[in-house]
């Protein structure tokens, strides 16, 4: 495997891991404990996605032509 589809590879899995729990915090219990999606979930959030987006094209590149 290449080493750029590797690093893609781990920003997508940490993007969604990010996501997941940003996003379920108030259900799993770390998370504000009136229930209310705080601004650090919605940071969680846009960071998970855009974690997900740079892995994407990172795994999109084009090699470079000789």
């Amino acid at each position: 495997m290449d080493s750029n589809k590797l690093v893609g590879n781990v920003l997508i899995a940490g993007g969604i891991l990010l996501l997941l729990v940003a996003a379920t915090a108030d259900m799993i219990g770390i998370g504000d404990p009136q229930g209310y999606f705080g601004w650090k979930q919605i940071t969680g959030c846009v960071i998970g996605v855009l974690d997900i987006v740079a892995g994407v094209l990172i795994n999109n590149r084009q090699p470079p032509q000789a």
